[in-house]
């Protein structure tokens, strides 16, 4: 397995919004359980114009506005957690640059997300979207209203939300381009929470193959694919499994469409961990049908790390 080196920080991004006020709430918790401090990051391009005079009166109040955000943000953290060491910054640059810059110096970097918009099929949020699509490191992404029960069962007669176990984590999983980043950002959470790790690997059959008739032969083949996809999980497993052997770790292995079956998966999860591999073109953004599809879809938070 591969040793990986990363920043001490994790920083939560900004722009106002209920969703990116979840977005710090969340990150001000994920900072607590890893013990690191929390960096609160407002970008807005107009801050300082370039040429502009910093002084100029018609800059007061959106520069005003912009603080506001900030500040405000971080009183409510320091107010819920205040054993969390919070710094904050302003940036005077385009949000999307601005973002992934942090990105680049974090463990990992947290964002408000509105997934569907009133179109369907159309992310709202470009931020967002672009983010995940170019950072080279984890990014975690909100939704609005989302708070520390959420992240937990529900609780019985005489408990607190607070008090109950975590919800399990979810690993979408592809043998085929498996790699160490995501299956261990899912570990890693699913220890820090003491939560039940679920993988699931959604396996398609070959094309073509849906015009086969429901013979014996068929169900034969069925039988093999799906066996040679459990190997191939277990396989991409086995050294985690020997690294954290009192991890429960439970493997669902099925046919059928990943973008469908994964966010129907998520119901019950606190946290989805998708991969997306890393592509170095200069332009486009790139994350893949299933990672798209669970953005959009999925309530809970979603962790999308990149790999090569």
């Amino acid at each position: 397995m591969e040793v990986t080196t990363v920043p001490d920080c994790i920083v939560a991004g900004l722009d106002g919004s209920r969703e990116s006020l979840a977005a710090a709430d969340w990150a001000a918790r994920e900072a607590r359980r890893r013990g690191l401090p929390l960096r609160l990051v407002h970008a807005w391009e107009g801050l300082t114009p370039p040429g502009a005079d910093p002084d100029l009166p018609e800059l007061a109040v959106p520069r005003r506005w912009a603080h506001q955000i900030l500040s405000e943000a971080a009183d409510e953290v320091t107010q819920r957690y205040p054993d969390v060491r919070l710094t904050c910054e302003q940036v005077g640059s385009v949000p999307t640059e601005a973002m992934r810059e942090a990105a680049e110096h974090a463990e990992l970097l947290v964002l408000g997300s509105r997934g569907l918009g009133g179109v369907a099929g159309v992310l709202v949020g470009s931020v967002a979207l672009a983010t995940v699509a170019h950072a080279r490191r984890p990014v975690v992404l909100i939704r609005a209203g989302e708070t520390a029960e959420d992240e937990r069962l529900p609780a019985g007669a005489g408990q607190l939300g607070t008090d109950t176990p975590y919800r399990e984590v979810l690993l979408a999983l592809d043998p085929d381009s498996a790699c160490d980043a995501p299956v261990e950002f899912a570990f890693d959470a699913a220890v820090r929470r003491r939560a039940p790790l679920h993988v699931l690997h959604v396996w398609s059959p070959p094309a073509g193959y849906g015009d086969l008739p429901a013979t014996a032969y068929a169900l034969e083949i069925d039988s093999e694919l799906e066996a040679r996809a459990r190997r191939a999980v277990a396989a991409v497993l086995h050294p985690w499994r020997d690294k954290l052997p009192e991890q429960p770790v439970l493997e669902t292995v099925t046919m059928g469409r990943a973008a469908n079956s994964v966010p129907a998966a998520a119901r019950r999860a606190g946290l989805v961990v998708v991969g997306r591999r890393i592509r170095h073109s200069a332009v486009g953004a790139h994350i893949g049908p299933v990672t798209h599809a669970v953005i959009h879809r999925v309530r809970c938070p979603v962790a999308v790390v990149p790999h090569e």
